[in-house]
């Protein structure tokens, strides 16, 4: 096995420290405070390219004391085990550093049992990933209780047209629901970005990762779905269409999709977890931009682009998301920890040929939860109903989402 040395190691810290440093911090992101996790590390995990190195570059620079950053996706540090740990520690005693900032650890044997130590000496520890389950393993075992886990995503609307210096206005939601919030993207404007980004977790974080030898179905399965954004799937039709041999196998494809933060799976509502299970899940991808890089013959299907933004903006604050279909159906069912559930039908325009089809799903959702209020999400339009004592509010995007 080839060794790293100490010297290797201390060199490497030294130039990815650097490195981190010159990146420019920008926008400050919508994070939670963070200082008063003295005896907890905090993981933040999210998708490649969301910002995550910046986040950490941000928080370095609040802090008073020395630090240490390490990235383990760097090809110098192929083959660190746990042996390296000692040789870091003793670099780490050396400088006497108070915080430790890890980046994709999750890769790395008996991670975990470092960082235990670690906090149990009274060291603060940031950990940025971005594969959920390989994350979540570690945690849910060794680190019970001393960690806490946040999500960061590309830039959120709000984000965005302060990044761009742009008002809430539906000229600056269109453009964020072509373009979606990846920093680099906005920054350059040059769509090529967001294929690579793309491409680099299907082949790096999936394929590779889990030894995957049919790479181009995964690449044609990944590429189906982000043309399929916010329309019902099934894993036999999938099966089917790409000729995959068993419908685990695709439930496993789509599972590692998920855990790359690549695609969402919102299931239909119901009361029993066996009728969620096999009813078809709708698709939703985590950025518009790349929908609109990324997939075939999506024209130019607003309604869809827009249902894939509310959604990414609702799931930047709760994950319990499902959709309502009895005899119509309604987009959004909403929970959050005791409360009825919030309901949102996602609809570009309303006009007279979709305006009863549209508030009757609000309108049958609101009677099962039996609940008063409900919002239709628009591209620019305000509006509002009241149906038999229901009150439907219609909001654009931009005002809706802006707040």
């Amino acid at each position: 096995m080839l060794m790293l040395s100490k010297l290797i190691i201390e060199e490497i810290v030294d130039s990815q420290s650097e490195r981190l440093k010159q990146l420019e911090t920008g926008l400050k992101r919508e994070f939670p405070d963070f200082k008063s996790l003295t005896s907890h590390a905090l993981i933040v995990t999210g998708i490649r390219r969301c910002g995550k190195s910046t986040l950490l570059q941000q928080m370095n620079e609040t802090l008073t004391g020395k630090t240490i950053y390490l990235n383990f996706e760097d090809p110098r540090l192929a083959g660190f085990d746990v042996s390296d740990f000692n040789r870091l520690q003793e670099i780490i005693s050396k400088r006497g550093v108070n915080f430790l900032f890890f980046d994709e650890i999750q890769g790395i044997d008996k991670w975990e049992n470092y960082v235990r130590f670690r906090l149990d000496e009274g060291y603060r520890v940031f950990i940025t990933g971005s594969n959920a389950s390989m994350l979540s393993k570690e945690l849910g075992t060794k680190l019970t209780g001393r960690h806490i886990s946040k999500e960061l995503y590309p830039f959120s609307y709000r984000e965005f047209i302060e990044f761009e210096g742009r008002p809430a206005d539906d000229e600056s939601a269109f453009k964020y629901m072509k373009y979606g919030g990846f920093p680099e993207m906005i920054k350059t404007g040059l769509p090529e970005i967001l294929m690579h980004i793309f491409n680099d977790i299907v082949i790096r974080d999936i394929s590779l990762r889990y030894g995957i030898r049919n790479t181009s179905v995964l690449q044609q399965l990944s590429v189906w779905l982000v043309s399929k954004a916010a329309k019902p799937i099934t894993g036999n039709s999938l099966r089917k269409i790409f000729d995959i041999g068993s419908s685990s196998s695709v439930m496993e494809y789509l599972s590692h999709l998920s855990d790359a933060y690549l695609f969402f799976f919102v299931p239909r509502f119901s009361y029993s977890q066996k009728v969620q299970m096999v009813n078809p899940k709708k698709v939703y991808s985590i950025d518009n931009g790349l929908i609109t890089a990324n997939s075939v013959s999506f024209g130019n299907d607003l309604g869809r682009l827009l249902e894939n933004m509310v959604f990414m903006h609702l799931r930047r604050k709760v994950n319990r998301i499902y959709y309502f279909k009895e005899n119509k159906e309604c987009d959004f069912v909403v929970f959050e920890s005791g409360k009825l559930p919030s309901l949102y039908q996602v609809c570009w325009q309303l006009e007279t040929n979709n305006l009863d089809r549209e508030l009757a799903g609000l309108t049958e959702a609101m009677d099962f939860f039996g609940v008063k209020e409900s919002t239709v999400i628009t591209h620019n339009e305000f509006d509002s109903f009241n149906i038999s004592g229901k009150k439907i509010a219609v909001r654009p995007f931009y005002h809706w989402a802006g707040e």
